[in-house]
């Protein structure tokens, strides 16, 4: 969700039950909403309001992951009257990122034709901007994306809901809400239209860093667009090569600014483009390989090029020790994990290689003590242990673990 929420350390396990939020840290932060809410006018207490949402909505999917149910109906009730709390006030009527946050909240929650809804409706007051509109484009793919992740296949996903929705964005008309069907010849031009706005973004350059921010925004969400309703249409590859184009534009352009200008600033917001067509790109391929037969290879290399570049981005990260819990083999891994710890001052590397180990050395002591009648084997597996050990020390050693608070109490709770 973008966002580190204070009270709680969630990679720690006290006994069975995982560390939630804890009270003081959690009063404290409803304290700094509350105060700020009353401070902030226009665009700024919208803008508070999103990202209080996006609060509400980790929780959420911190009750998801834990499989808490009660704990979820709870939390699920609150987040949603703060949802249409600020949903009611007058400035935020027209605000496409509530509404899309709202929508997305009810999903988590399970109320998926509710959802649907929201973003029905959503859709239909937003208005005419097509491609145009960033905030149309978020709002439809997010929608798209969900859509697409209650597919059990891709075998006739041409007539799905996602793909109205994405082939309705192009119309510039009214959106009419999913009945059920899409025309073949919808599908057409709505290839076309993608292909022209997609060419047009690639070719224009920027007047002003604002403008640029904005455009490279509207660039990510275009190319989400466009490689899902070509993932659902024609297939995998003809999505990679968009996020490929895109992508080698967009690399071009940065160090053709580098070269311009003699200085950085230019490109200050296309290594965060290319980083969320990098994370779009990962997705997809998991999700694929989730729901068909895929090689692992095209994921991992794409991941392993994405980590050198931004060594910091847990998403990324998380992706690939998910990949890598499946191969037998960890020297391949360690060996990565070296490499990008020696070229980067960043912590996370440090933190998922010890998570990596960790998980290993669970998965062997489970194989280890399966019951065999009354013999419990108990060999311990020495070999880990010296190496997550050797990993916590290079890791505190270095300038930002000294520092990271976690990374003491990981190695503290590790050493118990």
């Amino acid at each position: 969700s973008g966002f580190n929420s204070i009270g709680h350390m969630d990679t720690m396990s006290r006994g069975r039950r995982q560390i939630g939020h804890y009270k003081e840290g959690e009063e404290f932060i409803q304290n700094v909403f509350h105060v700020l809410f009353q401070i902030f006018t226009g665009k700024e207490k919208s803008n508070l309001a999103i990202c209080w949402l996006q609060y509400e909505i980790s929780k959420v999917i911190q009750c998801l992951q834990a499989k808490k149910k009660k704990k979820l109906k709870a939390q699920g009730r609150k987040s949603k009257k703060l949802a249409k709390r600020f949903l009611k006030a007058p400035d935020n009527r027209n605000n496409l990122s509530l509404w899309k946050l709202y929508a997305y909240l009810e999903w988590l929650l399970g109320n998926t034709d509710d959802a649907r809804k929201v973003f029905d409706t959503a859709l239909c007051t937003a208005g005419t901007g097509g491609l145009k509109s960033a905030q149309l484009c978020s709002l439809s793919l997010l929608y798209a994306q969900l859509e697409v992740e209650l597919l059990e296949s891709i075998e006739g996903a041409v007539t799905s809901r996602a793909v109205h929705i994405l082939t309705k964005l192009t119309e510039n008309g009214p959106y009419v809400p999913y009945n059920g069907q899409v025309l073949p010849v919808n599908v057409l031009k709505a290839r076309k239209t993608y292909e022209h706005a997609l060419q047009d973004y690639l070719s224009k350059t920027p007047v002003s860093d604002q403008d640029q921010v904005s455009d490279t925004d509207q660039l990510v969400n275009l190319v989400g667009c466009y490689s899902l309703f070509q993932y659902l249409t024609v297939g995998i590859d003809a999505a990679v090569l968009i996020y490929t184009q895109a992508s080698e534009k967009l690399e071009a352009s940065g160090s053709q600014k580098c070269e311009n200008t003699g200085e950085n600033f230019g490109i200050l917001n296309f290594p965060t483009a290319l980083e969320a067509l990098t994370l779009l790109h990962t997705n997809l391929l998991r999700f694929h390989m989730k729901i068909s037969v895929y090689p692992l290879n095209p994921l991992r290399e794409a991941l392993m090029e994405a980590l050198k570049r931004y060594p910091s981005n847990q998403s990324l990260w998380r992706s690939y020790i998910h990949i890598q819990r499946k191969s037998h083999s960890a020297s391949k891994a360690r060996r990565f994990f070296d490499s990008v710890t020696r070229s980067t001052n960043s912590l996370e590397p440090w933190l998922f290689a010890i998570q990596a180990e960790q998980m290993r050395k669970k998965l062997i002591e489970k194989v280890q003590r399966a019951d065999v009648g009354e013999i419990h084997c108990t060999i311990p597996e020495t070999g880990l242990t010296n190496r997550i050990v050797a990993l916590f020390e290079h890791a505190v050693q270095s300038e930002n673990g000294t520092h990271c608070p976690l990374l003491w109490r990981m190695y503290l709770n590790f050493m118990v």
